[in-house]
């Protein structure tokens, strides 16, 4: 988490349930929480696959006269869906989420991960009081595991793909930006710091000829200039 606000986020791709997450560290400090518009400080979620579950049954757990709401209770919180395709917008209003997220780094991949999109879905979403949250990513090659998925590589271009993203996301004006991801080496996402480094099975890649720590100083560097855009935002 690079702290701030607005906030930028590590966008895991799995989740543990909501409920018992909440009952086992909602108490606890570090236990993340977000003002809703509300004002109330409520744990966030992102939940991986969303689309998978019916709107309908969602609605059960998310609306405030579904049969088994959440809402107002204790295991309340503000929940993101996951965005793949252009009506997935539709079912995550229906179903009572507080907003949705793109997860996949990959520019093209998918209707939600495709930059040109955004502005279209973060109108859709202030029209209907949801979050959107562009997930950016500093590139991506996942040919070590998903050998047939080749066409979906993002090469790194020292950066640059990093920074189109973020410059990408900032432009829609969003209140957070999340970031996929911080160390899945097997898809080529990570972020971390990075030496060369090669095994019998594999070659790491490094972010040479840059330092590194070369990625962690763009994060820094963008959440800054995230803050200041946000206050331009607000004048």
């Amino acid at each position: 988490m690079i702290t701030g606000n607005p906030q930028m986020t590590w966008c895991p791709p799995f989740s543990t349930p909501p409920i018992s997450t909440t009952s086992r560290y909602g108490s606890h400090a570090a236990f993340y929480r977000y003002k809703n518009s509300m004002g109330k400080s409520l744990p966030l979620f992102y939940i991986y696959d969303s689309y998978l579950t019916s709107p309908e049954a969602w609605a059960h757990l998310l609306t405030p006269n579904g049969p088994h709401s959440i809402r107002n209770t204790p295991y309340d919180g503000v929940f993101i869906a996951l965005l793949v395709e252009e009506g997935h917008t539709h079912d995550i209003l229906a179903a009572g989420f507080d907003g949705m997220y793109t997860y996949f780094a990959s520019n093209g991949f998918s209707f939600g991960s495709s930059h040109q999109n955004w502005k279209a879905v973060k109108n859709f979403c202030d029209a209907n009081n949801l979050m959107f949250i562009p997930s950016v990513g500093p590139g991506y090659i996942d040919t070590s595991i998903r050998p047939w998925n080749n066409h979906n590589t993002r090469n790194r271009v020292n950066g640059k793909y990093y920074e189109t993203a973020l410059q990408a996301a900032l432009t829609v004006r969003p209140e957070i930006v999340s970031i996929t991801s911080f160390n899945e080496w097997h898809e080529g996402t990570q972020i971390e710091k990075a030496i060369p480094k090669k095994t019998p099975t594999r070659l790491y890649l490094d972010y040479l000829p840059h330092q590194p720590n070369l990625y962690l100083e763009l994060t820094r560097r963008w959440a800054e200039h995230f803050i200041k855009e946000k206050e331009q935002w607000l004048m």
